[in-house]
């Protein structure tokens, strides 16, 4: 069998920073490699270097190979296609979703628009997202926007796909149809290299896993061998990691806590779909509660009622506190948080210049989330999704709200840093005494996190 994929001491790295180091592997036609690793790691930019999209400033030196073609880069859609990691960044906000599908098939393999847009039809329905094909971008949930552009990925028919982080802010059902869709892409000529730190895909995937920490692959073999039987600490811990074994990190709530937020007879329809009807919904001071339901079921719709952004058909919406900035949103899609052409360091001394808030608290806050102080310098779109996403995090840490509506705040983070991450929101929940809404399609995480689930009849 050909070699689909051939990288040879890859080194990638930020002025005098290394990002990615010594990093050889290699894939064979009709066969898969997952990339295991925590965020930041080196994992995304490995594959960017393959795809010949290193963002400006990185320098790359070492050989790639893919399907025996180092230079130039290879056709983007014809031999290799990646899913990125943020599904927004891929999806145009001014089309509908199966056009969107559609005129990959039209464009990159030249079939005729009507075959192109049966096709994109078919691969939505598959998806379960035939109801939402006319809808725009913004009209979704983050995991339905996540397999919106893993359908025009795969649309292409790429002989390599590249799927980074594929099955983010997706339920355990999801999660296991993406797995099976990624494996039908095994055929003679094709091949699958897949970033990720979902172990449970890993295993479903098989083939051969590659593990990296700080810019090496620090082991690798079959998957099963390596999931198994793992030899490193690094990957016998990422193993390990769980939610499920997790100690409990919900603190005991205060006696006589006062409310923050208070909901009555909440109901929501958009157009002739029901989204909810009759949900009562109070929080508490330093009280967490956790929301758990399919995607697109609703979830996020239910947080914006609480922070004032979307206005229920029906019932009330009580808070009791006034302060400025008092309710804040820690976003599921991190760039939406940030502004694009400002590094991650400009916008976060804006927001101490602004607020008055304490420039060595964000340092101290920036060592607790394992952040290194290079990632200041560079853009949103320069760091990883976990990366961001624990940015976003730090800054909500910083203005200490009453009230944080934490929209699947960990779905971009491996199994260690999202452990160390809700350690951190339910202990900084306890001593600030504001309520958390947490929305998560993780229901051990839920067990541990959480005071309490909600009891919400969504759809």
């Amino acid at each position: 069998m050909a070699w689909a994929l051939e990288i040879h001491n890859l080194a990638v790295s930020a002025g005098a920073e290394p990002v990615v180091r010594g990093v050889s592997l290699q894939l064979r036609e009709a066969e898969c490699l997952t990339v295991l690793g925590e965020s930041g790691s080196g994992k995304s930019i490995m594959a960017q270097a393959v795809m010949g999209t290193l963002p400006p400033g990185l320098r790359m030196s070492g050989e790639i190979a893919v399907w025996g073609r180092r230079s130039p880069q290879p056709r983007w859609g014809h031999q290799v296609a990646m899913l990125p990691q943020e599904p927004w960044l891929a999806l145009s906000p001014a089309m509908r979703l199966q056009p969107q599908v559609a005129e990959v098939a039209h464009f990159v393999r030249g079939q005729a628009w009507p075959a192109a847009d049966a096709e994109a039809g078919e691969a939505l329905q598959q998806l379960q997202l035939e109801p939402a094909r006319r809808k725009y971008p913004h009209q979704i949930s983050g995991g339905m926007a996540q397999r919106v552009a893993f359908a025009a990925t795969r649309a292409a028919g790429a002989q390599l796909l590249i799927a980074d982080e594929p099955t983010k802010g997706l339920d355990a059902a999801l999660r296991g149809q993406i797995g099976q869709l990624l494996l039908s892409h095994l055929q003679p000529g094709q091949a699958l290299l897949t970033i990720t730190h979902d172990v449970a895909l890993a295993r479903q995937l098989g083939g051969n896993v590659a593990v990296m920490l700080d810019g090496q692959v620090v082991e690798q073999g079959p998957a099963s061998q390596v999931l198994q039987r793992p030899r490193h600490a690094y990957t016998q811990a990422l193993v390990q990691a769980d939610a499920a074994h997790w100690p409990r990190l919900a603190r005991p709530l205060r006696s006589g806590a006062a409310p923050v937020v208070q909901a009555q007879g909440l109901a929501k329809s958009f157009g002739r779909e029901p989204v909810f009807a009759n949900v009562d919904l109070a929080l508490a001071e330093g009280e967490i509660v956790a929301i758990t339901g399919p995607s697109g079921c609703g979830k996020t719709t239910l947080g914006h009622m609480l922070l004032g952004l979307v206005a229920p058909d029906r019932g009330t919406v009580r808070r009791t506190r006034q302060r400025p900035h008092a309710f804040q949103k820690l976003y599921q899609d991190p760039p939406a948080a940030f502004a694009p052409q400002r590094s991650i360091g400009d916008s976060l001394d804006d927001l101490i210049k602004l607020h008055q808030l304490s420039s060595a608290e964000s340092q101290s806050l920036m060592q607790e989330l394992k952040l290194d102080a290079n990632l200041l310098a560079r853009l949103p779109s320069e760091v990883s999704g976990g990366e961001l996403q624990r940015f976003a995090l730090l800054r909500i840490l910083l203005l200490k709200p009453d009230f944080l509506f934490a929209d699947e705040p960990t779905s971009r983070l491996d199994p260690i840093t999202q452990q160390r991450t809700m350690q951190l929101l339910c202990a900084s929940t306890a001593a600030h005494q504001w309520a958390m809404l947490l929305v998560t399609h993780d229901a051990a995480l839920a067990d541990k996190a959480a005071h309490r689930r909600a009891a919400v009849a969504f759809g």
